[in-house]
């Protein structure tokens, strides 16, 4: 008797083909759902950059030049002379004399007369308004023997007055009068003591450091000329 059972007859040729079954996993069972796989991890949120390290502090400035004690066989003469009336320092080798008010004509005939420093350089001040003794007054000295430069200092206040040089160095009149005529200063026995820059009537001392220099311009100018200042 012939097998009932017969196979399942192929597709029509062209029909659609039924789709391929997936493998059923391991342990699971036909018919049940796929398991779900493990959800990827989210990435991990990308590092804020470091932050940038504070800028180093700028370097402490050096300490700049200082004066110092000046040592030589002219400084231990004048102070075995005149004590601590005299206070000898240099500065960036420039070698100068602090000295008391009272001393200065002695002082003076003795570095000319004694120790050669036969040419007045210069005379001048500088001027220190908040100082009780507003001004330095210096006298700049040379000696062609020696080839040596000293300066000499002294301080003075508002009114006071100075001996002039001129008995001692006849070029010191042009160079005091200059120092009268910025600053203001007085030097007694002066043969001519007025102005040599600025012309007479001028009023006020440009060099000193509280001058108004663009109102006293106009007025002079106003007053002189009739014309209004170009500044």
């Amino acid at each position: 008797m012939p097998d009932d059972t017969t196979s399942p007859a192929p597709p029509p040729e062209g029909g659609p083909k039924s789709a391929a079954e997936p493998p059923v996993p391991s342990g699971a069972t036909a018919g049940s759902p796929s398991p779900v796989p493990p959800a990827t991890p989210p990435a991990a949120a990308a590092e804020k950059p470091a932050a940038a390290a504070p800028p180093k502090p700028a370097p402490a400035k050096p300490a700049g030049p200082v004066p110092v004690v000046w040592e030589s066989a002219l400084v231990a003469k004048l102070k075995g002379q005149f004590g601590s009336g005299v206070e000898a320092l240099t500065y960036l080798g420039q070698n100068y004399l602090q000295v008391d008010r009272s001393l200065i004509p002695n002082i003076l005939q003795i570095l000319r007369d004694e120790e050669q420093f036969d040419y007045c350089v210069d005379v001048t001040a500088v001027h220190y308004p908040k100082r009780e003794r507003q001004f330095d007054v210096l006298w700049i000295l040379y000696s062609f023997a020696r080839n040596e430069r000293v300066r000499v200092k002294t301080q003075i206040a508002e009114g006071e007055h100075i001996p002039s040089a001129v008995s001692i160095w006849p070029t010191a009149n042009w160079l005091e009068r200059e120092a009268y005529d910025m600053f203001g200063i007085q030097f007694v026995g002066h043969p001519e003591l007025k102005r040599i820059l600025l012309p007479d009537g001028w009023k006020g001392h440009p060099l000193r450091k509280d001058y108004g220099i663009i109102q006293q311009d106009q007025e002079w100018v106003q007053i002189n000329l009739g014309i209004e200042s170009g500044q």
